[in-house]
């Protein structure tokens, strides 16, 4: 079976989406869009059920999908809800659509691990059904809610890191992110314990920063 390359895959989806997006306005913004939120939406996709090749496709649906939505003015209405539940609707939309174009390929779905019943039904419409179903949209409201905020914290650390040394990144990083104690940092690092403390609360300081900045860009 020849192995998923992600970083491939990332690439490649990004690459088609630019040329998609190629004769808009703002090509920036929407590549900036997809930098954010891409994780998020492959993500999710995949905890869904669907494989990850799947998934890219669903990264890659949803960007164009709100891309033309914004282009047309379809925006998301604050009074009616978050930009993140809107947001969320539509990546569950292509993730019901990805399944569905499976239900109607059976050697795809073979060759992806599903086994199509006699009269058509699979896992596959099962899965689909409890996307859709009460249970099921509550059960992904609680993936989508533990992912967007695990995709902010990642995304807002990626943008601190450019704003600070790479030492005190570092120090940040085995004292907060692996969670070393200060005793290991200052062995390991061969730093001081105030410069342990001073890159925690300047960085963390940073991160709350980047963090409520993403939150207003985008909810």
């Amino acid at each position: 079976m020849e192995k998923f390359d992600e970083k491939e895959a990332f690439a490649r989806t990004r690459k088609s989406l630019i040329e998609r997006l190629a004769d808009w306005e703002d090509q920036r913004t929407w590549d900036e869009f997809y930098q954010t939120y891409w994780r998020l939406i492959y993500s999710v996709s995949v905890k869904a059920g669907l494989s990850r090749e799947e998934a890219f496709d669903v990264v890659q649906e949803t960007v164009l999908a709100v891309a033309k939505q914004w282009k047309k003015g379809q925006v998301y209405d604050p009074e009616k809800g978050s930009f993140k539940t809107w947001l969320m609707n539509i990546t569950r939309w292509r993730i019901s659509d990805q399944f569905r174009l499976k239900q109607r390929n059976p050697a795809a779905m073979n060759q992806a691990g599903g086994t199509p019943g006699a009269d058509g039904d699979d896992r596959r419409t099962g899965t689909i059904e409890r996307l859709e179903g009460e249970n099921g949209a509550e059960v992904l409201d609680q993936v989508w809610e533990r992912e967007w905020m695990s995709n902010l914290t990642d995304v807002a650390l990626q943008r601190v890191k450019k704003l600070v040394s790479p030492n005190q990144y570092q120090i940040f990083h085995a004292y907060v992110v692996k969670e070393w104690d200060v005793a290991k940092v200052v062995k390991e690092l061969g730093v001081s314990q105030s410069q342990v403390y001073l890159a925690k609360h300047r960085i963390s300081a940073l991160l709350k920063d980047e963090i409520e900045k993403l939150k207003k860009d985008f909810q």
